[in-house]
């Protein structure tokens, strides 16, 4: 099942009656994937619905797991024309490159090395980092074309280089958002990926088995698989009103992150006729920046920070624990 589109669900996707809104799972394993075509990074997930009884029994712990360790050393950069042009290089930050890249040696005339850097698929890719010009400044050059070419790379994408604890230069890339002439060998089309998704869930509820989605959050308008403790937080621990102001976290193409400011305008279900009572992109919101045109006009509750809030409903997950959490049992999603 590939759980990674950003198209609407359409009308006329079948109703699974015994499938509720909220689908308490077990997570019970993730591996990370990337599209041989895109470079596109998505998570396989293998998830087990939890029963009635079960959901009784989940007691959330004050910490869900270990929290990933995000790089420190590393930079993204937004491409320019002449970053991949044929005939010029990719020109380096020059904090970045003192950063994330080896030291040159100075003494040397132009000072030069060469870097191997790693991709998603374990290829190397070697490029020759010099530092020339006038005034002077970090380039990539012998070998930066080629990645160019190979990844079909234009103005606009975006180039991620991690130097890690291992000593080791990794390299990824993102795609701004363009039009798509070839579907991505991992990405199904939204009919088939809505089906299946919903079919191999209920399926999954309904004989106590596990089932598999493949899932990219940038690709879908709203995050759906998420912590059982974040979805408790927003849901019975926050209040949110009409005329009620928020901010919300954005990854920017740079892989930074900005917040964005806005106003609750309603509150009411995507799909009140299939899926009632579904805190999924139930949020309407109305955006202040001018780029209001590039965000969603519904949001969901987990991905919204109220800037006033206080506790709403009695919980049926307490946040605390009321017994240890058993070594090894993976955590609630």
């Amino acid at each position: 099942v590939a759980a990674t589109t950003n198209k609407e669900v359409d009308a006329h996707i079948p109703n699974y009656p015994s499938l509720p809104p909220q689908l308490i799972c077990q997570l019970h394993n993730v591996t990370m994937h990337a599209d041989v075509e895109t470079d596109e990074v998505y998570a396989q997930m293998t998830l087990q619905p939890l029963s009635p009884q079960e959901q009784k029994e989940a007691y959330l712990p004050a910490e869900l797991g270990t929290p990933s360790k995000q790089p420190t050393n590393y930079f993204c950069k937004t491409l320019t024309a002449s970053d991949t042009s044929t005939h010029g290089g990719f020109s380096v930050p020059r904090r970045a490159a003192e950063k994330v890249f080896p030291p040159l040696d100075f003494s040397q005339q132009p000072p030069a090395q060469e870097l191997i850097a790693r991709d998603l698929h374990d290829n190397e890719w070697k490029f020759r980092h010099i530092f020339r010009g006038q005034p002077k400044r970090h380039l990539l050059t012998t070998g930066w074309s080629v990645f160019v070419s190979a990844k079909r790379l234009v103005a606009g994408d975006s180039v991620l280089f991690i130097w890690n604890d291992k000593n080791q230069l990794l390299l990824g890339i993102r795609r701004a958002n363009r039009p798509q002439t070839v579907m991505p060998s991992s990405v199904l089309s939204s009919d088939s990926m809505h089906l299946g998704l919903l079919a191999a869930a209920a399926h999954a509820a309904a004989t106590n088995s596990r089932f598999t989605i493949f899932y990219n959050p940038r690709a879908s308008p709203s995050e759906f698989v998420i912590t059982l403790s974040k979805y408790v937080k927003a849901v019975y621990h926050t209040r949110v009103s009409v005329g009620m102001r928020f901010r919300m976290l954005f990854e920017t193409e740079e892989s930074s992150v900005r917040r964005y400011m806005g106003t609750i305008t309603g509150i009411s279900d995507l799909d009140p006729v299939r899926w009632p009572n579904s805190h999924w992109r139930s949020v309407k919101v109305g955006w202040d920046e001018s780029t209001a045109g590039e965000r969603q006009p519904r949001v969901s509750l987990w991905e919204i920070e109220p800037l006033t809030t206080f506790p709403m409903y009695p919980s049926p997950f307490p946040l605390r624990l009321k017994r240890p959490w058993p070594p090894g049992l993976p955590s609630f999603h």
